[in-house]
């Protein structure tokens, strides 16, 4: 490569991260938008159903918020554990490339462990229980 295509090169890398990001953020804020509204349209027929429908949208709303506290609590545990094993690796690697010489930095590796075993303690013991 010559003189000015070596400093193209990274600069159309970067317009093209950046552009897809703009994309996909963009398609992501759609989708939610779309849900949103079918959502509401479904509650608003639950509601003006006759009978007991606003029962029936009422338990549809609690069932989807039981439902997102269920899957942030299932992301919690796996980014615990996900850290946790982070920890662990790190240590092993910095004991084994660094030894166990004095000053070596092989509880570095303990940082993100404690980070982890917070999160699992969080969520087994210490986070409100679903109903």
């Amino acid at each position: 490569m010559s003189g000015p295509m070596i400093f193209l090169f990274p600069l159309v890398i970067i317009a093209i991260v950046f552009t897809f990001t703009g994309v996909t953020h963009w398609v992501d804020s759609n989708r939610k938008e779309r849900e949103a509204f079918y959502r509401a349209d479904m509650l608003k027929r639950f509601a003006d159903a006759p009978g007991d429908g606003a029962k029936q949208a009422f338990e549809l709303l609690r069932e989807q918020d039981r439902i997102k506290r269920i899957n942030a609590r299932e992301g919690m545990k796996l980014g615990g554990l996900i850290t946790t094993a982070v920890g662990a690796g790190l240590c092993i690697f910095l004991r084994v490339v660094a030894g166990s010489a004095t000053g070596s930095p092989w509880l570095v590796g303990l940082i993100p462990g404690f980070v982890g075993v917070a999160l699992l303690v969080y969520v087994y013991f210490l986070a409100d229980p679903i109903v």
